[in-house]
């Protein structure tokens, strides 16, 4: 077994170049094997396990930076430099990360997770080893979804700018491009990263600037010339518009072909794109037919490629889009947007049903909500669905173009709270704290997922910019009403009432502060629960009641304690002169948490059932 041989990349360069594919078949079943039975990103992994080798073959990491963007398509890398043997840990509690972390490797160049950032990385990288006087390289590695994000092109447009040595490798595995082009393409870059090629070039271009009276007019006319047949023959003209060198598109799973290449720009100076083909899900029938299904998975049956592990409760994520297409069918006014997260989250029958009024905008979060406020500005009713932790993209479209307009948009936050395996780049636990600022904004969040229906209900039709924010995984299996009515904004609910303290629970914290509150009253103490529902604006005469009559209060949130749920009630407090009201906050503590599942952070963090009894037995001391 070759694999077992390589636990780092000056291994790698042990091995004969004719080597290379079997070892690369030897990481596809690798990866197979561990990934169906920890879960984790499985497509984009398998179409570039041949891209991984070439580079840690002809290129000096650590020396050479290597920045992978999002982190999706990393786990060859991990593999390679030293981390085979703890895999089966990847995106397990107190395992290694799911994606590349500084903190973990040297290899790992920069910490990654969310998409569209490893231009401006290698960029600086690259600048960095400008003033230094070093000489190696920086090569960021970007997927063509994520270079749907305008962060990839702002970087893009000052790399060319600055001419420093980056080396893009864009892994395009969606876009479409003939045989011919991309075989005629793919010899003609292959000539062009030779080392006579280049030099012959600027012997031409000076022997043409040095005749007399005509030299430069020919020069620019030979320019003009080679840039039209590129433009013609290969999709790199907008690259080479940016300032780049443009060079392919390449079969990334042809290692022979990203050997040779790779080893003959090792040299290049200035901004090179290398355009790389590769297929998701390569090596695997179920991931290669379905790629969508199988970029995120659970455990699975690798003969089957089905999942074993069931549930019959339906997601929050199902009952969102269920919901949202049965408003949308009697309203044609709600628009669903998404940015380039169809599947995940739940617009996919919308998709079908509506597909008019459907806009997949791209990994392009900060434009999904301006264009959202365009559509509200002239009328319609736009549900923006984005992951709590990339909506942190778009504050300030937020703010500027939603907020400040009172525009009604609905933004419905997915996976907000601690979203288990994919560790702190996607847990989404800062919402509360960087949305309930903004001036207008109305912020709620439902205890199960039958009132999530009826508070999407009342977002569409409040008229105002509402956020509803709600968790990764199944819900409660709860009864689901027939008929959607909207709540009152601003209202919460007293759910059990107690004589000696009241549990303030927001969320996903209701269910388990009503089970505290039963394990509470056989230890003699009588809590109160509220589910407030509403964290702006906050149900005041509920609170102020509670707090006056009870005098003992505990406030339970899935949010960073700075700024959240518990500080929003300890401000309503204060501003109502009841100070001396005994209060305490539960929520998660001022450090990032790391992966794991969400039961086993809950109780981490002290937020589920038993850590809240905990919590409130000594507070009552």
């Amino acid at each position: 077994m070759l694999l077992e041989t390589i636990n780092s990349p000056l291994d790698l360069k042990k091995l004969r170049p004719e080597q290379l594919p079997d070892l690369a078949s030897e990481i596809r079943s690798f990866l197979l094997q561990t990934v169906s039975a920890t879960g984790g990103h499985l497509g984009s992994n398998l179409g570039t396990v041949e891209l991984s080798i070439a580079l840690h073959y002809c290129f000096d990491s650590p020396n050479d930076k290597i920045i992978w963007d999002v982190g999706h398509q990393a786990y060859t890398h991990k593999i390679l430099t030293g981390r085979r043997e703890q895999f089966h840990t990847q995106r397990q509690y107190k395992g290694i990360s799911g994606f590349p972390k500084r903190s973990e490797s040297d290899h790992d160049a920069f910490g990654v997770g969310h998409s569209s950032t490893s231009i401006s990385a290698g960029l600086g990288m690259a600048a960095a080893a400008g003033l230094d006087g070093k000489r190696n390289h920086s090569i960021a590695v970007i997927g063509d979804g994520s270079l749907t994000g305008g962060m990839a092109f702002e970087a893009l447009n000052q790399a060319g700018h600055l001419k420093k040595n980056l080396i893009v490798i864009l892994n395009d595995n969606e876009m479409s491009i003939s045989k011919n082009v991309g075989a005629f393409s793919t010899f003609v870059s292959r000539k062009m990263t030779g080392r006579y090629y280049r030099d012959l070039k600027k012997e031409i271009q000076v022997l043409l600037k040095n005749i007399p009276a005509f030299g430069t007019d020919i020069l620019h006319f030979a320019r003009r010339a080679e840039n039209s047949l590129k433009g013609f023959l290969t999709p790199g003209a907008l690259f080479e518009a940016l300032g780049f060198d443009y060079l392919g598109p390449l079969d990334g799973h042809d290692l022979s072909q990203l050997v040779e290449v790779f080893n003959n720009i090792n040299e290049l100076d200035g901004p090179l794109l290398v355009h790389v083909m590769t297929t998701k899900g390569k090596g695997y029938k179920p991931a290669e037919e379905t790629p969508a299904k199988y970029h995120g998975v659970g455990v699975f049956d690798v003969a089957t490629g089905k999942g074993t592990v069931k549930t019959a409760v339906k997601s929050y994520t199902d009952l969102f889009g269920e919901t949202l297409v049965q408003l949308a069918a009697e309203d044609d006014k709600i628009i669903a947007i998404t940015a380039a997260m169809p599947d995940g989250t739940g617009l996919n029958q919308f998709s079908q049903r509506f597909p008019e009024r459907f806009f997949d905008v791209g990994i392009a979060e900060q434009h999904a909500i301006t264009f959202a406020a365009g559509l509200a500005a002239d009328g319609f009713r736009p549900v923006a669905a984005i992951y709590s932790t990339f909506l942190q993209r778009a504050y300030d479209q937020i703010f500027h173009d939603i907020c400040l307009q009172n525009l009604p948009v609905t933004i419905a936050m997915d996976r907000a709270g601690l979203v288990g395996d994919d560790g702190p780049t996607h847990h989404g636990v800062f919402d509360l704290s960087y949305l309930r600022h903004l001036p207008g904004i109305t912020l709620m969040a439902p205890k199960d997922e039958n009132e999530l229906r009826h508070l999407l209900k009342t977002a569409v039709y409040s008229g105002l910019p509402i956020a509803i924010r709600y968790p990764r995984g199944s819900g409660y299996g709860v009864e689901l009403d027939r008929d959607l009515h909207c709540v009152e904004i601003g209202k919460g609910e007293q759910l059990l009432d107690g004589c000696d303290l009241t549990l303030l629970a927001i969320g996903t914290t209701v269910y388990p502060a009503l089970q505290a509150a039963e394990s509470l009253r056989l230890k003699g103490i009588s809590a109160g629960v509220v589910n407030a529902r509403f964290v702006k604006p906050l149900d005041a005469e509920l609170i102020l009641n509670v707090a006056r009559r009870i005098g003992n209060i505990l406030t339970i949130e899935e949010n960073v304690l700075q700024g959240g749920f518990g500080s929003a009630v300890l401000e309503l407090l204060y501003d109502q002169g009841l100070q001396n009201v005994k209060m305490k906050r539960l929520g998660l503590p001022d450090h990032f948490i790391e992966q794991g599942s969400q039961a086993q952070l809950r109780k981490d963090v002290g937020i589920d059932a038993e850590g809240i009894v905990a919590a409130t037995i000594e507070f009552m001391k």
